[in-house]
């Protein structure tokens, strides 16, 4: 335990550097100069503080000051050195931070007691902080195999829709990817985009719901067929719907709400503008641009130009214009995303 007694007597300085040397593990470190000891505390470590009020530069009560604001030097114990009728500075250094306080002239057998509870309490201290890292480490570890598990879940019930829809694992890819180069640009942090890439995957597992006749069907459906085809919106929130896990909270609003429109034309509740959550909107312009440029069993896919230009005409119609305008902002990623990926590679 490193003791720091800072006093600009020398005698002082030898003396209670003698009365400390007989605490067990306790190294004394004597200074002069406070402003030398700044210096010195800037890059060492201390467990103690002994300093003098009366000094000259720089007293006690200003090196106290500059000592707490010292990074890591907040909760080091201090003891102050006064004396016996200096009673509003000692009030002035317990507000500014002091523990304890020594009267001159120093009692050898009241400062080793001082000193020694003060470095008890000093082990305790880190004992409790060191407790408190390994609980954090702890905490954070189990949180990180919770999310890891909820994502394994999210791919697999996405691999499970894959193997009845027709799209492929590379539009997941794509519309991941999309969708996180849009919410970037809206401003969004870096877990909210992991949150949302995270939970992407699963707009469509509605799907599963589907018949096969429909779903698998080669050519356009009628309005018999698309008025089914539409309740996976519902189908999807309804698999997912009920978790406490904020992954699957967010995957069961995009599988509602991702065929929803802003004007209020979309389906299946019809929600108009913000009423649809942000997320949805997000991947309502992710899900159709990658839709127009892809090959399907009903069609096949358009070149870049018009999926682009159907995208700006459907702003503030079909999509959130701010959404449409985060996805054109970078529009070179958004080529490495579709040349990067294509269905097959």
């Amino acid at each position: 335990m490193i003791v720091l007694i800072v006093d600009d007597d020398l005698t002082n300085l030898a003396l209670f550097g003698h009365m400390l040397q007989v605490i067990p593990d306790v190294t004394a470190v004597r200074m002069a100069d406070p402003i030398e000891a700044l210096a010195w505390c800037r890059k060492s470590k201390v467990d103690l503080l002994i300093v003098d009020y009366m000094m000259p530069d720089m007293d006690g009560l200003e090196f106290l000051q500059a000592f707490r604001r010292l990074p890591g030097k907040n909760d080091v114990p201090i003891i102050m050195v006064t004396a016996d009728v200096q009673t509003e500075v000692r009030h002035t250094a317990l507000q500014l931070g002091a523990n304890d306080f020594l009267t001159k002239p120093v009692n050898k057998t009241e400062l080793r007691a001082r000193v020694t509870n003060l470095l008890a309490l000093r082990v305790a201290q880190k004992q409790l902080a060191s407790r408190a890292e390994w609980l954090s480490e702890e905490v954070a570890k189990a949180t990180r195999e919770i999310v890891e598990r909820e994502r394994e879940a999210i791919l697999r019930l996405s691999r499970a829709a894959e193997y009845r829809d027709p799209e492929t694992g590379a539009h997941l890819l794509r519309l991941t990817k999309y969708a996180r180069l849009i919410a970037g640009n809206l401003g969004l942090g870096p877990a909210e985009l992991d949150l949302l890439g995270d939970a992407a995957p699963m707009h469509d597992i509605g799907k599963v719901g589907i018949p096969d006749n429909i779903l698998l069907k080669p050519g356009r459906l009628d309005d018999a067929e698309m008025d089914i085809m539409r309740t996976h919106a519902q189908i999807g929130a309804d698999i997912l719907h009920g978790s406490t896990s904020p992954l699957l909270q967010v995957a069961a609003s995009i599988a509602l709400t991702h065929h929803e429109k802003f004007d209020g034309t979309g389906y299946p509740n019809g929600l108009k503008g913000e009423q649809i959550p942000l997320y949805g909107r997000i991947i309502a312009v992710a899900d159709v641009f990658d839709a127009l440029t892809s090959a399907r069993s009903y069609k096949p896919a358009w070149d870049i130009d018009r999926a682009v230009a159907l995208i700006h005409e459907g702003a503030g119609s079909h999509f959130d214009p701010a959404c449409v305008e985060a996805f054109f902002h970078d529009w070179d990623k958004v080529m490495v995303i579709y040349y990067a990926n294509r269905d097959g590679d």
